[in-house]
């Protein structure tokens, strides 16, 4: 739209820094270019994308009646940003104002609901376009479908999808990642073959979806059929492809086919390389993760948190005790990254395998939140594996009781380091307790593929 003189196009253009936007603002009140619908609406769009406060704080001292399309604007901004939440309260306040929203309006609404769990809020704008008439168009119901996945509703996102009129692309693909999202892979892949059914092409979003359908199951040979789908059609392998692709690849315990896919990639962010660490770590080759981990930050990207769960994971796995801490203190001091408990539950993990156990029950004594499971079995099942009957451990498995008490592998550990520490009457009560609750210490299992079967 040309709705800015050439002199503000060019301005807004070069526009940006908040201090860019301070300065046209003060030329805009000079001219009283404030007061122009269409001028200032533009001018709320652009800033949006700059500074989302400054952008706000315009629209809330604006001496004229925002317009519908510096309303969309903001919503829009708010739906992609850290605060969802907040495009569906200005959406509340625009149906205040007395502004009707258009069709524009719905989607960025939908979406701001899904990506906070604001099922009611979500549902009530479907009732509302249903209510004022609008068209539920294939953008507004792929969006619905997202948002229902979104907030664990599947069924909800099945009974949008059936009822649309017609479909393309992006609702065939927003169901197909609902059921990843849902843990339902299985229902995506059948998505998959009525889509196959209905003569859609699928893109590089919807095989995404697809290879974590493959990866979750996992299922080496739909993965490789959707490889070679990529190959056969010439399909860039962009960064999200690839790290997609190599994931599943490892997931289905093909490391080496990982590899390849990892080497062949011209364009890596920090989630492939992240990918590829841990799944190196994961597959016993910590010193080859280790490895890739420096190449990683001799390129110049700069690790993340998750990339420091991989690396002090392979560190544990390896029994590197100073190298573990060399990572996790480079983790807090240089990158300047907050410890999760994953990061502590991989030092309490690391200390446990060495048999380490003083220094392993410091760092839960001292981590600033509370262990959670996975952090107390690591350490009770360590005490258990190197006999210590550490004093401080009597504490620690009341806690697991306490925190998860219907899981009878707790009740298994728990029993053990009772017995280890001579404590037989604490032993023979918990298994009495397991026994009353009818528990059972749940089997270990695995899946393994011979021509496609399991």
């Amino acid at each position: 739209m040309n709705l800015i003189p050439g002199k503000f196009q060019a301005l807004f253009q070069r526009s940006k820094t908040t201090s860019h936007l301070l300065q046209l603002l003060s030329l805009i009140l000079k001219t009283s270019l404030d007061q122009n619908p269409k001028f200032i609406s533009e001018f709320i769009h652009i800033s949006s994308s700059i500074s989302l406060d400054f952008s706000r704080l315009l629209f809330d001292r604006l001496l004229i009646s925002p317009p519908l399309f510096a309303w969309i604007s903001l919503i829009r901004a708010y739906s992609k940003s850290a605060t969802p939440i907040q495009a569906a309260e200005l959406f509340s306040l625009l149906r205040k104002s007395g502004a009707k929203p258009d069709h524009l309006t719905y989607p960025f609404v939908v979406k701001a609901c899904g990506r906070c769990s604001m099922l009611g809020v979500g549902g009530g704008v479907q009732s509302l376009i249903s209510k004022v008439g609008s068209e539920l168009n294939v953008h507004i119901t792929s969006t619905l479908v997202r948002m229902y996945a979104g907030c664990n509703e599947i069924g909800l996102a099945r009974k949008v999808f059936e009822e649309m009129g017609q479909r393309d692309l992006a609702s065939w693909s927003s169901m197909i990642a609902g059921y990843v999202a849902c843990g339902q892979p299985l229902d995506a892949l059948l998505v998959f073959e009525h889509m196959k059914l209905a003569h859609e092409k699928p893109n590089s979003i919807t095989l995404v979806s697809l290879l974590s359908a493959c990866a979750f199951i996992p299922n080496i040979s739909t993965g490789e059929l959707i490889h070679s789908y990529i190959i056969v059609n010439g399909m860039n392998l962009d960064v999200a492809l690839g790290t997609a692709l190599l994931e599943m690849y490892s997931k289905c315990g093909h490391i080496e086919k990982a590899f390849q896919v990892f080497s062949s990639m011209t364009d890596k962010n920090v989630q492939t390389w992240t990918v590829m660490i841990s799944a190196l770590a994961h597959h016993g080759q910590g010193e080859d993760s280790i490895s890739l981990f420096s190449e990683m930050e001799r390129t110049g990207i700069k690790p993340d948190s998750f990339a420091f769960s991989s690396i002090l994971s392979a560190c544990s796995h390896l029994r590197l005790i100073d190298e573990g801490q060399k990572y996790f203190d480079q983790m807090v001091r240089v990158y300047d990254i907050k410890p999760t408990l994953e990061h502590y539950g991989c030092l309490v993990d690391m200390f446990g395998r060495a048999g380490m156990m003083r220094e392993a029950y410091a760092i839960i004594k001292h981590m600033p939140m509370k262990p959670n499971t996975v952090i107390l079995r690591s350490f009770l099942g360590a005490c258990k594996t190197h006999g210590s009957d550490y004093q401080f451990n009597k504490h620690l498995r009341k806690l697991l009781l306490q925190i998860e008490p219907d899981l009878g592998d707790n009740y298994v550990i728990s029993a053990s380091i009772s017995s280890l520490s001579g404590s037989w009457s604490d032993a023979a009560k918990l298994r009495v307790v397991m026994k009353e609750k009818g528990m059972k210490k749940v089997p270990g299992c695995s899946w393994v593929e011979v021509t496609g079967n399991r």
